[in-house]
């Protein structure tokens, strides 16, 4: 009897996501010590690229579907981020780091280009017409002079254009 395969087996990302979840593996064996809570993130970061592939692959909805592979795709960018953090505090060689770096790069573009494809959602190109909204600037300006400060709370070192007693704002 063969073994039964889902779509997401067939995709040529996942299939790269398990390899670099299975090398992320092989090098955390040897990190202990300080370097076992990178080591955690590591490994959760590295199992979630496959896991949203997976999921993602497998909704209807091509927004749902986009969004999974952004989610992958972020997690890929998290595992070279921590790679970064072990080459640098010496808990991984920089040259393998390297290696499992092109091949997370080879997994973004993918991941890009599949979540751009699916993402069918977007807004329209508006041109909106700016300008100042002088109705509520004059509202507030109204009431401006009912407002009177605190002596207390003025600075010690005294207010510029604080000229008339009334008023702290300065002229446009």
């Amino acid at each position: 009897m063969t073994e039964p395969i889902f779509d997401h087996d067939r995709l040529d990302v996942y299939r790269l996501s398990i390899g670099y979840v299975a090398a992320a593996f092989d090098v955390s064996k040897s990190l202990s010590g300080l370097h076992r809570h990178a080591r955690d993130q590591w490994l959760r970061a590295a199992q979630s690229i496959p896991l949203n592939i997976a999921e993602g692959n497998g909704k209807r909805s091509l927004k749902d579907r986009a969004r999974f592979f952004d989610i992958a795709r972020g997690s890929a960018f998290e595992c070279a981020a921590i790679q970064y953090v072990l080459v640098a505090t010496d808990g991984f060689e920089d040259v393998a780091s390297r290696e499992l770096k092109r091949l997370l790069k080879r997994i973004v573009s993918m991941l890009t280009r599949m979540a751009l494809k699916f993402d069918g959602v977007r807004e329209p190109s508006v041109d909106y017409e700016l300008g100042n909204d002088y109705e509520h600037e004059h509202r507030d300006a109204e009431h401006e002079h009912e407002r009177k400060p605190e002596p207390s709370r003025a600075p010690k070192d005294g207010l510029r254009d604080y000229t008339n007693g009334k008023s702290i704002v300065r002229p446009r």
